[in-house]
């Protein structure tokens, strides 16, 4: 085949080419993705910059609340990121009963002496959860007259109290490396109550008391061991010093942390 024939072809296919690529060159990348527009059917109107993004579409999930380190002071916020939210009671009440002991109630009520009379005030604890790593605890109190508003009160005090729960499995009978546990032996303290946690194998459940229990389903711990000393009969104190001991394991650091962080591996010591 002749050169100059040669030539022409290659100069066509060069131009087409230069044809097709030309609508990739002239396309816009740098624009803007579009926002998710957040359902607000109880016409919520927020007041801090954090529930602005929420409502705006700028923040869709609560990891990335924490992840930035931003203060809940609405609410509103946890419904919106977290929807099916669950939330338990606790009996910090009681009553004496006809036979003697002590009947349970959702409150508990204490008296003040005044001129005109007795003055009640009922107060409550509530704790609520997702089930999957996200755990709050909140208390609130007011007249004995209006206990379902202190109830309330408390519900919302929960959810401006949540936080995350590290989750792990540090038992050396399963070593699975799945979420059902925690990640080591912790201790928490509120007033005389000293609990110690220590992470189980799979199948041990919950060995917990009951109120316990609510707080560690609704964290999504499914297998724990649980020493505890101290008057924990109180059972604030009791709830109170296992926010301690999540409290503190939020503040170790442990190796899936470092590999997430770096990118390196670290291999198992023997």
């Amino acid at each position: 085949m002749p050169k100059k024939i040669e030539e022409k072809i290659v100069e066509e296919k060069a131009e087409e080419i230069e044809e097709v690529a030309e609508p990739y060159e002239s396309a816009d990348i740098d624009e803007e993705v579009p926002k998710i527009k957040i359902e607000n059917p109880t016409g919520w109107r927020p007041k801090t910059s954090l529930g602005k993004q929420v409502i705006e579409g700028k923040i869709t999930s609560i990891d990335e609340v924490f992840e930035k380190g931003l203060k809940i002071t609405e609410a509103n916020i946890v419904d919106i990121l977290i929807p099916n939210l669950m939330n338990e009671i606790v009996l910090i009440g009681g009553s004496s009963g006809k036979g003697g002991g002590k009947k349970r109630t959702t409150s508990r009520r204490t008296t003040r002496m005044h001129k005109s009379g007795r003055r009640f005030r009922a107060s409550a604890m509530v704790i609520v959860g997702n089930g999957n790593g996200y755990v709050g605890v909140g208390m609130a109190a007011g007249p004995a007259s209006k206990t379902r508003e202190v109830i309330s009160k408390a519900t919302n005090q929960a959810k401006l109290n949540l936080m995350p729960v590290r989750r792990g499995c540090g038992s050396w009978e399963c070593n699975c490396a799945s979420h059902h546990s925690i990640p080591f032996k912790i201790t928490g303290r509120c007033g005389s109550v000293y609990i110690d946690l220590l992470p189980a194998p799979k199948g041990i459940g919950l060995c917990v008391n009951d109120d316990s229990k609510k707080y560690m389903k609704l964290a999504g711990i499914k297998d724990i061991w649980c020493k505890s000393r101290g008057q924990t009969s109180t059972r604030y104190n009791t709830i109170k010093a296992l926010v301690n001991a999540f409290t503190k394991l939020n503040k170790f650091r442990v190796r899936e942390d470092y590999e997430n962080a770096t990118g390196l591996k670290v291999g198992k010591v023997d």
